[in-house]
């Protein structure tokens, strides 16, 4: 792959920033339904990480560019479609942020002291434990008992395994209570799922033997093992659990997280053996290369070392980012590697068109996992590695998945390049890179069959419409037999119900199940209509940021229009939106500038009618207002103080203006309070404030 560190942003343009930001979160986002909702991962953990780094750098340098789908925002994915009933946590199930190096580890310290405004010399205390490479687990206990076990899903949503994790030994269907602290009336503990090595081999001699699929590594056999339908398969599966911490909880018997992983061993759950205190970011450290020392002795697989505050009144007021705790960290270990052939390279083509190399590989054992296939990623990055069919190369990897070409190994050897398409295998289009982008996209547009198909799956997904029954296999296989070329044709599928049942899965029932949940969305949310319409740099929350000013989709198709056309009022009215940047802006006069998706757009608009787009606000004296904070806060720090207003559905500027609602003062306030009292606008102090903050709740 390119180098992930790309190119310095202080040297980016906005729009070359944008376009990189729209194909890491499509990659991100990609790889993570592979990872957590196919359970098939394709790239490494060390790719992975390096695009989330990248993007993280890029949204830091450009913060009004950031995307709905940024995957700043999201934990795992969605849950696929499967058998198992689905489940919302009442608690989300986040993820953590990743450090690689010991100033990065260093820096994370050094951050919880600057967020909670400790003296230099003050100590955090941090527990750290081993990062078991298994599948997340939430166990929701009753009064002691076992009322109900769920996967992480996509934090939100998980699917129930209850009758499944009943057959492993680890998970007991009843808390000890002869501990001296009888178990909250409520109480989920959330840990991994595992298999051990030796376990696996056993698995994998096993399904040999009997003809049966044989699992990638052990993680692919847990998750494979735990999300069964039929739970007697899970019992014939050895299955192990490790908990790290816990989720709801009607109470919380202790205020340290070493005490609290200390009960919940003691309750007879089992927690890591090498889980410790550590006083300082050496003993940090140390214990982190003490792990990595013992990884390949350890009975199961790890990918790094997790350090949590161990204060639980500091991780309350620490709280989170978007998706990620600001009071933990997982440090990562270094990847491995080895070398293999490139046998074939194919191309792949996207929903937007993107063309993906893709080399084949002659399977290569790394890191004990056999590895066949690896993403090329680009033309670009073809180039810069000089691979072609026949070439020895290094891979890389960090876990149990898919790595990176990281070197050609015989590149000056005598063999002709590799020559990138410049027409679509799928349907011979021309295929092109805009000006600013290393991409090659097919120009077919929905003449595509391969965009066509894919952009459909996008207009029905949960983001966007959100069509129960409508999957991936069924809109390919309307597609294929002509009933399905555009999102409006979705809702033309009525009149051909006689067509549909009888056909191999569909009875009455069923097709009766997906007409009515078609008909049921002909009056949509307007922002994910717009969503799903797939337009270039639009994603959800840009989306719901546009319906928010304009309310109505022609309202904003015509400020679109106008400002494509050069009429610079309109550009304004699009910019003066939060969030909505040129890019955005170029984008939306493109598609509204190509015929044939205003053919699409009236089309569909000839078979929906989406209800004005209104916000509801949260239940916050805040909610919906721009407040600045100024002076000196003695309570609290500046970004603990912004977290808060973000948590009650305000939005916490920077300056004073027009557009400020409330302006909470602490000692020295200078320029700003002025501000405020010439604009006229209400003033509180820093206790009035913690006010607010506790009646919301």
């Amino acid at each position: 792959m390119s180098d992930p560190a790309g190119i310095d942003p202080s040297a980016m343009g906005e729009a070359a920033a944008a376009n990189e930001l729209m194909r890491l979160a499509r990659q991100i986002a990609y790889h993570n339904r592979r990872y957590h909702a196919e359970d098939a991962p394709e790239i490494s953990d060390a790719e992975y990480d390096a695009l989330v780094r990248r993007n993280a750098e890029l949204e830091t340098a450009f913060p009004h560019l950031i995307r709905a789908d940024s995957p700043s925002r999201a934990v795992g994915h969605e849950v696929s479609a499967s058998p198992l009933r689905k489940v919302t946590h009442e608690v989300r199930m986040m993820s953590l942020d990743n450090a690689f190096t010991d100033e990065e580890v260093e820096e994370f310290v050094a951050r919880v002291r600057r967020f909670l405004a400790l003296p230099a010399d003050a100590p955090v205390v941090m527990t750290a434990e081993d990062k078991i490479d298994g599948l997340s687990c939430s166990l929701r206990y009753e009064d002691g008992r076992l009322v109900r076990a769920a996967t992480r899903g996509d934090g939100q949503v998980g699917e129930d395994v209850t009758a499944n994790v009943a057959h492993i030994k680890d998970i007991p269907q009843e808390l000890r209570s002869d501990s001296g602290v009888v178990p909250p009336a409520v109480f989920e503990i959330r840990g991994e799922v595992y298999m051990a090595k030796a376990d696996f081999l056993a698995l994998n001699a096993a399904q040999e033997e009997k003809g049966d699929k044989v699992f990638a590594n052990p993680r692919n056999a847990a998750a494979g093992s735990l999300r069964q339908k039929d739970a007697s398969v899970t019992a014939a599966r050895p299955l192990r659990f490790l908990a790290h911490g816990w989720g709801a909880a009607s109470a919380v018997p202790a205020d340290t997280q070493w005490a609290m992983m200390q009960q919940i061993a003691a309750w007879g759950v089992p927690v890591s053996p090498l889980l410790t205190r550590c006083d300082d970011t050496a003993q940090m450290l140390a214990h982190y290369r003490s792990i990595q020392a013992q990884r390949a002795d350890l009975p199961y697989d790890i990918d790094g070392v997790v350090y949590k505050v161990d204060s639980l009144e500091w991780q309350r007021r620490l709280g989170f980012v978007a998706k990620a705790p600001r009071w933990g960290m997982a440090h990562k270990f270094p990847a491995e590697q080895a070398e293999t052939t490139v046998e074939a390279i194919d191309i792949q083509v996207g929903r937007t068109g993107k063309l993906t190399p893709v080399g084949r590989l002659r399977p290569v054992l790394v890191g004990g996992v056999t590895v066949t296939n690896v993403t090329l990623h680009n033309r670009d990055e073809i180039g810069r590695l000089g691979v072609r069919v026949g070439d020895r190369v290094v891979l890389q990897r960090a876990g149990d998945v898919i790595p990176q070409v990281v070197e050609n190994l015989t590149r000056e050897e005598d063999r002709p390049a590799y020559v990138f398409p410049d027409h679509c295998p799928e349907c011979s289009s021309e295929a092109v890179a805009e000006e600013g982008e290393v991409d090659v996209r097919c120009t077919g547009g929905l003449v595509c069959p391969a965009q066509r198909t894919e952009r459909l799956k996008h207009f029905v997904s949960r983001a966007a419409l959100d069509i129960e029954g409508l999957g991936e296999k069924t809109i390919a296989e309307f597609f294929a037999l002509g009933w399905l070329e555009s999102p409006a044709d979705i809702f033309r599928l009525r009149k051909r119900r006689d067509d549909i049942v009888g056909r191999e899965g569909w009875k009455d029932k069923s097709v009766d199940n997906l007409l009515a949940a078609i008909e049921a969305k002909r009056q949509p949310d307007a922002a994910r209509l717009l969503f799903g319409l797939g337009i270039r740099h639009v994603g959800a929350v840009t989306a719901r940021d546009l319906l928010k000013r304009f309310v109505t989709l022609p309202a904003l198709r015509a400020v679109a229009e106008r400002a494509h056309g050069g009429d610079e009022e309109a550009k304004a009215e699009l910019l003066g939106i939060d969030g909505v940047g040129p890019v955005v802006v170029e984008a939306l006069g493109d598609f509204f500038h190509e015929p044939h998706n205003i053919a699409v757009w009236d089309d569909l608009l000839g078979e929906v009618s989406p209800p004005d787009f209104i916000v509801e606000t949260r239940a916050s004296a805040v909610a919906g207002k721009t407040v600045v904070f100024t002076g000196k806060l003695e309570t609290m720090s500046r970004d603990e103080a912004k977290a808060q207003a973000e948590a009650l559905g305000a939005r916490a500027a920077g300056s004073v203006s027009p557009k400020t609602d409330l302006v909470v003062a602490g000692p020295g306030a200078g320029s700003k309070l002025k501000k405020a009292a010439e604009l006229g606008i209400e003033v509180i102090d820093e206790a009035a404030w913690a006010e607010i903050f506790k009646a919301a709740g």
